[in-house]
């Protein structure tokens, strides 16, 4: 058979016309007169109907033990059959073979993570991860979509930068030329607080990178996160903005992507529940208050780790911004609160099942105070002159936060590892594929 014949969509109206689609066996099952070829295309599943009565002997034994992941271009006819993937499958007419395949790696039968995850490259062509990809491409169109409607600027930040934004304990570090250390970004902020002067409401979306020595089910080293600037907005005005965006997320995702969500056998159910109304909001000293009247073992002044996180939201049996954690063990940007000059004016959302996805605060517009802050760190003065610029012309009230994409993904699609939210993950024991 040619290649050079004309390609007809697989979705056009007529379902008695030849049609042509391209792409690999995933699977094969049936008996001697019909076999059912799962055939992949396009990211998702179709049915390909073969038939010994129509095919012949010679031809329908060859396709009864073609190879898993063989590339074919077929020929054929859809007919409506509700049992199939999408309510249709595809009358085998004729085939080609494009590549050919054998001995497949991985199996129906159950393989382990390591397994799977040094076989990376492959295991992205399997249902399931089609399923968490295709909603992670959904999730990022969304973002965009979101910010765009809110009348937000897009800010391209630097992934390599002099400054820290976190903790210098936490950076990848590279020589630049002469001029030094440079390190991977860990957050895009510093630089669009710059931009929010110019535009006062601004996004940027990329990846970003901690070298933390991080074993966590939550933790990657690379991983892409959302971050929003806005000028004259204070930190309360701020937490109800998360709040918005991300039920509004939840909800146009989950909504787009129903199919994939029923292959993860994700409760759609539960998940737009948590979702209807706005998330409870309590200061971090009522969260230590509860979680000490719950048994743990814990002091004001302490982080709240993910143990403790999930005792709040199985309290709240809700996800949940917890405010104004205390000023020591938060970044030197965020603003003190004036009401509790031991905190600062920030918030955390916690959400059931996978922990914090989002850190917000309200930045320190204060020349001194911040001056005061970067020395307490022990950062170098100098590498800040730049971001101190800001507070010397026309400073001004301003919020911002950062949302970690592979950590809402786990949430909306029910994973219990972000390991599978990215196409490859980078962690502290993988950096192959």
């Amino acid at each position: 058979m040619s290649h050079t014949s004309t390609t007809l969509s697989e979705n056009t109206d007529s379902s008695s016309a030849i049609q042509e689609v391209l792409g690999w066996v995933h699977g094969i099952r049936g008996n001697n007169h019909v076999q059912f070829l799962q055939f992949r295309t396009n990211g998702k599943i179709i049915q390909v109907v073969i038939e010994k009565e129509k095919l012949g002997e010679e031809t329908f034994k060859f396709l009864k033990s073609i190879p898993q992941e063989t590339s074919l271009r077929i020929l054929g006819t859809y007919a409506e059959n509700p049992k199939a993937p999408g309510g249709k499958e595809l009358v085998l007419e004729s085939y080609d073979v494009i590549g050919t395949s054998g001995n497949y790696p991985i199996t129906p039968k159950e393989h382990g993570p390591d397994f799977l995850h040094n076989h990376r490259h492959l295991w992205l062509r399997s249902k399931r991860q089609m399923a968490i990809l295709k909603v992670r491409s959904e999730l990022s169109f969304a973002i965009r979509e979101f910010f765009r409607n809110e009348d937000y600027t897009l800010i391209d930040t630097p992934i390599l930068t002099g400054s820290v934004g976190e903790s210098a304990g936490t950076l990848f570090s590279t020589e630049y030329f002469d001029l030094g250390q440079a390190y991977l970004a860990q957050t895009g902020q510093l630089y669009l607080e710059t931009a929010a002067f110019s535009h006062s409401k601004v996004y940027c979306f990329g990846p970003t990178f901690r070298a933390e020595k991080s074993k966590t089910r939550r933790h990657l080293t690379e991983f892409w996160m959302l971050e929003a600037e806005t000028a004259f907005l204070g930190n309360e005005e701020s937490i109800s903005f998360q709040d918005y965006f991300i039920r509004t997320l939840v909800k146009t995702v989950a909504n787009r992507c129903l199919p994939e969500l029923q292959i993860l056998e994700r409760d759609v159910d539960s998940l737009f529940s948590q979702i209807q109304s706005p998330f409870p909001k309590i200061n971090y000293s009522e969260a230590i208050s509860i979680l000490q009247e719950k048994g743990e073992t814990i002091e004001w002044g302490e982080d709240i780790n993910a143990e403790r996180e999930a005792v709040l939201t199985e309290h709240f049996k809700s996800a949940l911004f917890i405010k104004n954690y205390p000023r020591a063990i938060k970044a030197f940007y965020m603003k003190q609160n004036p009401e509790d000059p031991r905190t600062v004016l920030c918030a955390d959302l916690i959400v059931p099942d996978v922990g914090e996805i989002i850190g917000g605060s309200e930045r320190e517009e204060n020349y001194d105070k911040i001056v005061e802050r970067i020395q307490e760190e022990n950062l170098p003065l100098e590498s800040y002159d730049w971001y101190l610029d800001l507070r010397k012309f026309g400073s001004i009230p301003h919020s911002g936060f950062g949302m970690g994409q592979e950590r809402i993904l786990a949430w909306i699609c029910g994973l219990p590892h972000v390991r599978e939210c990215i196409p490859f993950p980078r962690m502290i024991y993988r950096l192959h594929p």
